[in-house]
């Protein structure tokens, strides 16, 4: 229940402070007011608290940025609330605030109970805590497709419903995954070829991650080997020579030097080791020179291993290793291919499976939704009647279709549309080409309050759902309204006088202008306040006693009803 509004800097409106549950606790509010002076505004701010997209320009011109808060009472037995709560882990408390701040830029923050929230959270929260019936939902009920959304939400099949898309869109990928293969089988035998040649020709090679790199070395030495025979066997005989029996003769001079002064120790010991050295030298100088041959012909399978690779490198990848990794993939395609017969019969037979349970699924959802269609006609039958549509009926009708596979999308196979006969004698036609306006207005009452007998949510706002209205219909109206307040509560920003003659309690919607601003505010009106307002309402600018008199009337006749 909506206990309290508060809007700072919304449009026209520079800082209001509704206390609602005072004046409309299980009861009605009426709102009125000249066309043009912020009635709507009202609306924008539930907009924002219900999660809707925000707009820069409905911040109030010169200021930073707008906000609106609402308190709610929250009651124990709203179970769809508190599983909300839970899924985002917070507590659920005996009252919850919701805030909404939005810049001047058009951004835009939420928070429930002081906390940051997502936007997402307060669309969700919206459905459990209230609903707005605008004349938005009248156009609703000319739109064929909407139609089956009504008898989702007035028979409960959401879950059955949410289940069937779910399956639906499992089968589609199931069916779109048949059709992959069944392509691919189409062209097994060419690429099944294909990849034969391409493993064969990678396989005969057997190429060798970093081979190319170790024969590219190679290669390289060949080409220079006379050089660097020659070179080695210079270095060689240098140092195998004079040199290294220089170096003997000096280990053994200073060993003797340091066996007569200990000072030139380090100095024959470092000697020594070069000595040593020296002879490790020659011996790996030896082999390196003798590792070395010029091979003309090895020079020839060399170069023509490498170019065996870069041939499989110009094809199958810029590297040895993306080579092997090719090779690999294609064999096991090639075993795919070899076993596509078998995963294409797997596949149908899945398919089929799935195809029985999404048949079955959208057969209980079809059925369920004609029980609730049965249900729906005798209820409305009676709503309208109390809606003084004596006679009328509205007809639920299923268009015929094949109970197959082939009949599914999402929703089910289930095609629904209205018809509607405000006569009686008269046959019922689709509701999109018979109904008035005043008639669509009465129609979506009735379905709003069937609704609100079913939900959990305990306020209801209307706005000026009485378009197309007056007479004998606009008094049916008021008493329907009237009579769902007595269980709900309810808002109602209206123009009918029948209907604000009802109210628990009736603010006025005014615009004035104050220190050279437009602004807009709203005041709870007193008894004196609220019979001029009526006499306005009825008369306009042409009040008079009998215009008075009438007003009184009407409020007397409302507050007897109460």
């Amino acid at each position: 229940m909506l206990c309290e509004l508060k809007i700072q800097n919304l449009a026209l409106i520079e800082s209001l402070h509704l206390d609602l549950c005072t004046h409309s606790r299980n009861g009605l509010v009426v709102m009125t007011g000249e066309t043009g002076a912020g009635k709507s505004i009202m609306l924008r701010a539930i907009h924002l608290l219900t999660g809707g997209r925000a707009s820069a320009d409905w911040v109030r011109s010169g200021e930073e940025s707008c906000v609106v808060e609402a308190l709610f009472e929250v009651s124990p037995k709203n179970t769809l609330l508190q599983s909300i709560f839970e899924k985002q882990g917070m507590d659920i408390e005996e009252t919850l605030l919701v805030k909404r701040v939005v810049n001047n830029k058009g951004r835009s923050r939420m928070y429930i109970n002081g906390s940051p929230a997502t936007v997402k959270m307060g669309l969700e929260l919206a459905v459990s805590l209230l609903n707005v019936a605008s004349q938005h939902d009248h156009q609703q009920l000319l739109q064929v497709p909407y139609h089956l959304e009504f008898i989702d939400t007035i028979g409960e099949t959401a879950p059955l419903r949410n289940a069937f898309d779910q399956s639906f869109t499992l089968w589609q990928e199931k069916l779109e995954t048949l059709t992959k293969l069944q392509q691919q089988e189409q062209e097994k035998e060419q690429r099944r070829d294909f990849l034969q040649f391409q493993i064969q020709e990678i396989r005969a090679i057997e190429p060798v991650i970093g081979e190319d790199e170790n024969l590219s070395v190679e290669k390289k030495r060949l080409k220079s080997a006379e050089a660097l025979i020659r070179i080695s066997q210079k270095s060689h005989a240098l140092l195998s020579g004079s040199l290294q029996d220089g170096l003997t003769q000096i280990r053994l001079d200073m060993s003797q030097v340091a066996e007569l002064d200990s000072a030139a120790e380090e100095l024959a010991t470092e000697l020594g080791g070069l000595s040593f050295l020296a002879e490790d030298l020659v011996v790996k100088l030896r082999g390196y020179r003798n590792s070395l041959t010029n091979d003309p012909r090895r020079l020839d399978e060399v170069n023509e291993r490498l170019n065996e690779l870069q041939s499989l490198k110009r094809k199958y990848g810029s590297s040895l290793e993306d080579v092997v990794n090719y090779v690999e993939n294609a064999e096991e395609e090639l075993l795919q291919i070899k076993n596509l017969d078998k995963a294409v019969a797997e596949c149908e037979v899945e398919l089929s499976e799935m195809e029985t349970a999404l048949c079955a699924q959208a057969s209980l959802l079809s059925k369920k939704r004609k029980t609730t269609a049965k249900k729906f006609e005798t209820a409305m039958k009676q709503e309208l009647k109390s809606l003084a549509f004596n006679g009328a009926g509205l007809e639920v009708h299923f268009l015929e279709h094949d109970c197959s596979a082939n009949a599914l999308r999402l929703g089910g196979w289930d095609r629904v549309e209205f018809f509607f006969s405000a006569n009686p004698g008269e046959p019922p036609r689709p509701l999109a080409k018979v109904a008035s306006g005043g008639e669509l207005s009465r129609l979506m009452l009735a379905f709003k309050c069937l609704l609100a007998k079913k939900d959990m949510v305990e306020t209801v706002i209307f706005d000026e759902v009485d378009a197309g209205i007056g007479g004998e219909a606009a008094e049916a109206v008021a008493r329907k309204i009237q009579e769902l307040s007595t269980h709900h509560q309810v808002f109602c920003i209206t123009h009918l006088p029948q209907i604000a003659a009802r109210g628990n309690s009736h603010f006025l919607v005014e615009k004035g202008v104050e220190d050279g601003r437009t602004q807009s505010q709203i005041n709870l009106l007193d008894p004196q306040q609220r019979l001029d307002e009526m006499s306005r309402m009825l008369a306009g600018d042409s009040v008079t006693e009998q215009t008075r008199a009438w007003a009184e009337e009407l409020l007397q006749k409302g507050e007897a009803s109460l």
